[in-house]
């Protein structure tokens, strides 16, 4: 049971409690950007209108969040230097995974600040965020005689934690969050918080890749993102990514399909469509929907209207005239 049982503040201590933000949007993008201090893209992956919700509680040093999604995401991400992020998906949910590794039910995810990280997320998806400054961990820990294992928490990025420690730390993270609590102080808030990560990490296991051939999926997939990224607007085929990879067309396929859970073709279509999305959002007055598709390497315009509707729900030009308005 976690051991929770911290003195109470005096009377008049604080006067008030630390406020819970709640912020909502229909962009996955725009919801990425929602997220306090945190560098992320999300490029939507499922079709459909996108809904995502955060509930975060800020404090000095430390932040709590739940985030909810409404569609299939991959996630780039980075949080905050000098510090390290826990991720809890809630329970029972379909797999995520983390830089192509999947989360199982007993599973967390843990990556230090001003580190690049990639996240793959199903459908109406839940997952708790706490992020804590590395000195203030390091502090508390020696306060109440944890040990840190520096290497398992910022290497690994998965790590197994017992179902019943899962449970009590969700059931207290969720009172936490919960914008009906308005009678916890902010020093025994974030007091509760700390304790939780705490018994999180003594009893938490490394959960490392079980065979050397991911890392070699992971080394092409990284290596084909990498040269995607910056050929966006040209017509790409598998087989220049088998050259630039140095790997057969099945290998490339299955190593996309292992990490990403999406092929090579489906990545480099949903990465454009996404650009196209951004760059709609962020369009000036008197920029067209087909200039900026173009810029993109959409010239069949019929086609792309189409594939842009039934990934995102909506019209280029509902986007253009909505979300930048």
């Amino acid at each position: 049971m976690l051991n929770l049982m911290i003195d109470a503040p005096k009377e008049g201590f604080f006067s008030n409690v630390s406020k819970t933000r709640v912020s909502e949007a229909h962009d996955a993008d725009l919801h990425a950007s929602n997220l306090t201090n945190w560098q992320q893209e999300y490029d939507q992956t499922s079709r459909g209108s996108f809904y995502g919700r955060i509930v975060e509680l800020p404090f000095d040093g430390l932040q709590v969040f739940c985030e909810h999604t409404s569609q299939a995401l991959q996630q780039k991400c980075m949080v905050w230097p000098d510090s390290v992020w826990l991720g809890i998906p809630l329970a029972d949910q379909e797999e995520s995974r983390i830089n192509g590794l999947t989360i199982n039910p007993n599973n967390i995810m843990c990556r230090p600040g001003d580190c690049d990280f990639q996240l793959s997320t199903p459908q109406d998806y839940d997952l708790y965020g706490l992020v804590v400054e590395r000195s203030k961990l390091i502090k508390m820990a020696a306060i109440h005689g944890v040990d840190l294992n520096w290497k398992e928490l910022t290497e690994y990025g998965r790590l197994g934690v017992p179902d019943k420690t899962l449970e009590e730390v969700r059931f207290v993270l969720a009172r936490l969050l919960s914008v009906q609590n308005t009678t916890t102080p902010p020093r025994l808030q974030q007091d509760i918080v700390m304790m939780a990560l705490l018994e999180v990490l003594k009893v938490e296991t490394p959960q490392p890749a079980k065979t050397q051939s991911y890392y070699h999926r992971k080394k092409v997939v990284d290596r084909a993102r990498l040269f995607l990224d910056h050929h966006l607007d040209e017509p790409v085929t598998v087989t220049q990514l088998c050259e630039v990879t140095s790997v057969s067309r099945r290998t490339l396929q299955y190593s996309f399909e292992s990490i990403l859970g999406v092929s090579p073709i489906q990545y480099l279509r949903i990465s454009r469509l996404n650009g196209v999305r951004r760059s709609l959002v962020q369009a000036k007055n008197g920029q067209a929907v087909s200039d900026i598709a173009a810029q993109w390497g959409f010239w069949h315009l019929s086609q792309f209207a189409k594939d842009y509707k039934q990934l995102f729900g909506e019209t280029p030009s509902k986007t253009l005239t909505g979300l930048s308005g």
